[in-house]
């Protein structure tokens, strides 16, 4: 009976203390990760893809020694595009005991944001809203791709580039730009402000705002409404599946006009959905596509036929690759915080990300470079659109080249 009663109590004290993290022995063997996923929720579309990516980065780096030979133990969960259900995934993690966390959406890493930046842990997101850039407001938040705003600006002076100077009015009149995405969402309104302003810088004529929701089907309503302005280019910056419905009903309608797109509606499965009307289309690519010749790739793929056979190669998307972008930061944050003998999530800013200069992750991935001022891992992004049958390059648009004042003196933090 007191054996029995024992062994009861030692189940409950090593529950207790896996929950609330071990003070003693075995701290130094392995290092808790948290993930806060959408596989369910209106972003899944794009969100399964990179789940199973982060778990598989995870899974290599540990077959690789971890971190310093500590492994790596990654526990996640989806929360279904809702706030609330982030909010208690993440107090739930903390009780976890975990480092970092690898979040998801604009929404709910803004709300945690004055939370993580409490509690001093590092939320690598896969959300790239320009808001978290500034770290005299949100120290904590990081991610590798430009921001939204970045892309955003970018994309719209590519498409002036190289598109426009073709148009019959060119040097006749002004180009007209117009804007869809889902007001109401935090991560489709986030660059808006943004591209409006360039928008004004490059001399356009601005339409108004059409509302798309990230699980529209049908948008012709949409696009009558844009047909009365006649834009000459229209930015979506929804996720993959709305947009797509909204350029084949573009198509369809006759509407005439270029698309430009954020990086989450510009994937593999854009020309799978829109079919032909996905031609011509140009967006944000901050990384490859998945397979797309580039450093690194090969461990990737390798990783994913590995870890999760059963899905197919040619389902796999580019976002398989974001989440691998996001995992290296992280891992090569934790090396130098744990060689620094910070293994902290003090640690992981200040010796860890805000170390960085010009750092190489491969991928088709820009360098990245953090520091205590700073939080915009880049200064431009680069532009592919889908032309016969593949993405290609269109052009990278460095901003702060360009504009190196307004870079330096007014875009941060939006």
């Amino acid at each position: 009976m007191k054996k029995g009663f024992f062994l009861k109590l030692l189940a409950v004290a090593v529950c207790v203390g896996w929950v609330f993290g071990f003070s003693g022995v075995g701290l130094a063997d392995n290092i808790k990760l948290g993930g806060i996923m959408d596989t369910t929720g209106g972003t899944s579309d794009v969100g399964k893809d990179y789940a199973i990516g982060m778990d598989e980065a995870f899974k290599y780096f540990n077959e690789k020694g971890g971190i310093n030979g500590k492994e790596i133990k990654y526990t996640w969960f989806d929360y279904g595009y809702r706030i609330p259900e982030a909010i208690t995934k993440y107090k739930l993690l903390k009780r976890l005991g975990v480092l970092a966390i690898m979040g998801w959406g604009t929404g709910d890493t803004e709300a945690l944001s004055p939370t993580v930046n409490k509690d001093e842990i590092p939320y690598i997101s896969a959300s790239y809203s320009a808001h978290l850039t500034d770290p005299a407001k949100s120290r904590y938040n990081i991610f590798f791709s430009s921001d939204y705003s970045t892309n955003a600006r970018a994309a719209l002076t590519a498409w002036f580039d190289k598109r426009w100077p073709q148009k019959a009015d060119y040097g006749k009149r002004k180009p007209r730009f117009a804007c869809t995405y889902m007001f109401a969402s935090p991560y489709c309104s986030a660059p808006i402000k943004a591209i409006k302003d360039q928008a004004t810088l490059l001399g356009f004529e601005i339409g108004d705002d059409q509302d798309v929701s990230l699980f529209a089907l049908d948008t012709k309503s949409q696009i009558m409404a844009l047909k009365s302005f006649a834009p000459d280019v229209v930015w979506h910056g929804n996720t993959t599946m709305s947009v797509s419905a909204t350029i084949r009903d573009a198509y369809s309608l006759g509407l005439g006009a270029d698309w430009i797109v954020n990086n989450w509606g510009m994937d593999e499965n854009l020309p799978r959905l829109a079919g032909e009307a996905a031609e011509g289309v140009m967006g944000a690519t901050p990384c490859a596509f998945y397979g797309q010749e580039s450093k690194n790739m090969d461990i990737v793929v390798a990783a994913a036929k590995k870890f999760n056979p059963s899905v197919p190669q040619n389902k796999r998307l580019n976002r398989t690759i974001q989440a691998w972008c996001d995992a290296m930061i992280t891992v090569e944050a934790m090396k130098r915080a744990d060689d620094a003998g910070q293994l902290t999530g003090v640690g992981m800013m200040v010796k860890g990300f805000e170390t960085m200069q010009n750092f190489e992750i491969g991928l088709a991935a820009a360098p990245v470079t953090y520091t205590a001022t700073d939080h915009r891992p880049t200064t431009g992004c680069l532009i592919q659109e889908y032309k016969d049958g593949k993405f290609q390059v269109v052009e990278r648009v460095d901003l702060k080249e360009r504009w190196p004042d307004k870079w330096e003196k007014e875009w941060l933090g939006w």
